[in-house]
């Protein structure tokens, strides 16, 4: 398994990292045999990097991890978890972010994780669930720091989703360590121009923003929640079709456009589309870890398989790019 420096933070993390979420569900919803089963295995593949949330299944994903690398003792395992702060708390965000990490811990049964993320959305201005990046600059950050200073956190991070401005100003103030990344063959748009009128959010070259200040990348919704399969159709221990985040309005709108780029798979580029989807974000030098949700133990081998392959060749992402122009001026 190829390992990447993560950032600033000198950690070497595995290319393909362990999504523990909901949307695929092996964490949350599956058994519990298929659950150590798949986790040893990813151990002994080189997989070092485990991203777990207590929104995973109201903290199920952060119990199951926690029992079986408390069972496997893993030496190197890199510990990723999260916290979305509710809007009644937003008055008192540092307890709230405090009792969370306590629950998380207690959890995961570690005294500190690696990486603790903001999992709110981040806009220019305060309102339902997302913060504004005044509110996390000002209050989340020193929280955050704190539980640092305590020794319950080595590293923190965000979630990178909200408004694209606010993202880079978050990030431009170089207070977090970590940002996970919606990066796909539907919205490269972190990492390269989109063409005029394209019908996803313009994350506006966020990988500039994130090499500039050192922070490393967790690269998520590489398969679009499992449009990027090409297939509509669900594992029983998948969450139902989740929204989607930053590409079309609706999911089914996200697996017509992915039918669309089947081309890679037609002309020899990639084996299946989710292959092509799973090897798509490693050809940017500023990714660190992709997450592809994962249902059953066969899912993970097919990306482990994918990612063995390395990235897609610089032919195959012309092509794509030439496919992507199709979608400019189409409704979101």
């Amino acid at each position: 398994m190829r390992l990447r420096v993560f950032g600033r933070t000198g950690m070497q993390v595995s290319v393909l990292g362990f999504g523990c979420g909901a949307v695929g569900g092996l964490m949350v919803r599956g058994d519990h045999a298929d659950q150590e089963r798949t986790v040893a295995r990813a151990l002994a593949a080189g997989v070092n990097y485990f991203d777990t949330a207590v929104q995973y299944g109201d903290g199920e994903s952060e119990k199951n991890l926690g029992r079986i690398l408390q069972k496997l003792r893993p030496a190197n395992a890199v510990v990723g978890t999260k916290i979305r702060i509710p809007p009644g708390d937003y008055g008192r965000i540092g307890k709230a972010v405090a009792t969370s990490l306590e629950g998380s811990l207690a959890r995961l049964r570690l005294e500190r994780v690696d990486i603790f993320h903001l999992h709110n959305p981040i806009t220019e201005k305060e309102g339902g669930a997302a913060l504004s990046a005044g509110q996390v600059l000002g209050e989340v950050v020193p929280a955050f720091e704190r539980l640092r200073q305590q020794g319950k956190v080595r590293f923190v991070g965000i979630t990178a989703i909200g408004d694209t401005s606010a993202l880079q100003e978050v990030i431009d103030a170089r207070a977090f360590d970590s940002a996970q990344v919606v990066y796909n063959l539907l919205n490269p748009s972190a990492g390269e121009d989109l063409p005029e009128n394209f019908p996803a959010q313009d994350y506006g070259r966020l990988f500039d923003h994130t090499q500039a200040a050192g922070v490393g990348v967790v690269g998520i919704r590489v398969l679009a929640g499992g449009a990027l399969s090409g297939s509509a159709e669900r594992h029983p221990v998948a969450s139902p079709p989740p929204e989607p985040i930053g590409s079309a309005t609706s999911y089914d709108g996200d697996v017509e456009r992915a039918r669309r780029l089947t081309a890679l798979v037609k002309e020899g580029f990639a084996g299946s589309l989710a292959e092509a989807a799973t090897r798509f974000p490693l050809s940017h030098p500023a990714m660190g870890t992709i997450l592809v949700g994962i249902a059953t133990p066969e899912q993970f081998d097919d990306a482990l398989a994918a990612v063995e392959k390395g990235p897609l060749p610089q032919a195959a992402l012309q092509r794509l790019a030439a496919l992507r122009q199709a979608f400019a001026g189409e409704a979101r």
